[in-house]
């Protein structure tokens, strides 16, 4: 081919590389900024919420989260239900069915959408003024991931990226931007939302991690959500890393069971009349988030951040033995719910309760710090069973760099004993998604298809002894 033929081409070539690049960019950018975006409001949130809530401290019946929680939960879950259906729960059981969706070329409207995105970041705020134990950052993976797939359709050409590719992209750059990980966002896309990656892939996830976190650092600063952590002694960590490794699997083993009950179980008397009045139980739900955190002194109220910072703090005492308890119950009541809302930081949370409330009773006291980072990490990944992920994200949230192998032992062991206990949590949750989106793509197909009309009659049907009668020519 002659050389003047070859350089149209080269330019036309190049051009559809730049608009694609541009494409990808200007999508992380955005996704980048919607999750500060949430972050701002859940934060604001939760400051007007803990800002009622203490408004009073002399009252000896904190009755304020009896009527917000209430309130707060069957709004959110009618506004969810009417207007964001697809948007309930955590997000990242809805981005894995759509991944899993998107490539075998099936709709994946029910489950990421700008619509659905929106609805996320109100509805999920709203939740967190009611005091539910709810986070951002499963919700953040939902957020991201839509804009990622909305963005195909500016593509230069359709087949230039693979719209399951674009979803596991933006739920990677989600988990980046929400915690200031972007190593964990990586692992998180490897190890929990696809399950598979390409060289082609690999090349879209780290750019988009890379744009949507580093929107996030020049709008938030780069910081640790909980500090730096330095150890001095790694030999006192041996005992722990053993003891809460097991016993954090049993027990996120069961929080995983006990979130996948309604699924398992859906004729359970409970979950039938949950279907049958979804607000009227959200409002049972806030109910009794108020109830446990009243019992509690209020430590289940909220995201769980600012327990968990306050207990790995040099100067932090140790927790009463009620707060992984009730921190634990009220996650679940939260989910139960259906409002829009995760459940990484309240896990964390909880991880961070047993280890502050037990390291002293235990023997452990010397290593305090390090034992309540051990126990956040076992617990987020015997609830996920995404070991290598959980490790990570509390090692870049702390700065905890020193612990690596301590957490990468600690959560391997719980994400095992867990695996014993229940199945993956997020992927069974995903397969109930799948045959929703289907289930809801067919309904719209048969709807969509034109009803035959009846053929026209005239006069009386010929006789056994007739010959049938010719269809007239209508051409």
């Amino acid at each position: 081919m002659p050389m003047k033929n070859l350089n149209p081409l080269r330019g036309r070539l190049s051009t559809f590389r730049w608009r694609t690049r541009l494409t990808l960019w200007g999508a992380a950018a955005c996704a980048g900024l919607a999750v500060v975006a949430f972050t701002r409001l859940t934060d604001l949130a939760l400051k007007t919420f803990f800002d009622l809530y203490n408004f009073h401290p002399g009252l000896p019946f904190p009755w304020m989260p009896f009527v917000t929680a209430p309130l707060a939960g069957m709004l959110a879950v009618w506004l969810t239900r009417k207007f964001f259906p697809g948007g309930q729960g955590s997000g990242i059981p809805q981005v894995i069915a759509a991944t899993h969706l998107a490539a075998r070329g099936e709709s994946v409207s029910g489950l990421v959408s700008l619509r659905i995105a929106c609805g996320k970041i109100v509805v999920g705020s709203m939740a967190l003024l009611g005091g539910f134990s709810a986070g951002r950052e499963g919700p953040s993976v939902q957020v991201a991931a839509s804009i990622l797939h909305f963005s195909h359709r500016f593509l230069p050409h359709a087949r230039a990226i693979a719209p399951a590719d674009l979803i596991l992209a933006g739920g990677a750059a989600g988990i980046a931007a929400a915690f200031n990980t972007p190593l964990a966002g990586i692992v998180f896309a490897v190890e929990e939302l696809g399950k598979r990656l390409e060289a082609k892939t690999t090349g879209i996830l780290v750019g988009t991690i890379i744009l949507s976190g580093l929107v996030a650092i020049a709008l938030e600063g780069n910081y640790y959500h909980f500090g730096r952590m330095k150890i001095s002694q790694f030999t006192e960590i041996v005992g722990p890393v053993l003891f809460y490794g097991m016993a954090c699997g049993v027990l996120g083993g069961v929080f995983s069971r006990l979130l996948l009950w309604p699924q398992q179980q859906p004729n359970f008397i409970l979950w039938r009349w949950r279907s049958a009045r979804p607000v009227l139980f959200a409002g049972g739900c806030g109910l009794l988030i108020a109830l446990v955190g009243w019992l509690g002194g209020g430590l289940s109220f909220g995201s769980g951040y600012a327990v968990s910072s306050s207990l790995l703090s040099s100067d932090a005492l140790s927790a009463p033995w009620h707060a992984p308890v009730t921190r634990f119950v009220a996650t679940v009541i939260t989910y139960y719910s259906g409002i829009p809302g995760g459940i990484f930081a309240p896990c964390l949370a909880v991880g961070a309760a047993i280890g502050a409330s037990t390291s002293a009773i235990l023997g452990f006291g010397a290593e305090a710090v390090p034992v309540t980072a051990l126990c956040m990490a076992a617990f987020l990944a015997a609830v996920t069973q995404s070991p290598i992920t959980a490790a990570i994200i509390v090692m870049e949230m702390l700065d905890g760099h020193e612990m690596v192998i301590s957490l990468m032992a600690v959560t391997l062991i719980a994400k095992a004993v867990s695996g014993r206990v229940s199945p993956e949590l997020y992927q069974q949750l995903a397969l109930g998604f799948i045959a929703q989106q289907r289930a809801q793509t067919a309904a719209a197909k048969l709807a969509a298809e034109p009803v035959p009309a009846p053929e026209a009659q005239s006069g009386p049907e010929p006789g056994p002894d007739q010959p049938p009668r010719k269809e007239a020519n209508r051409q």
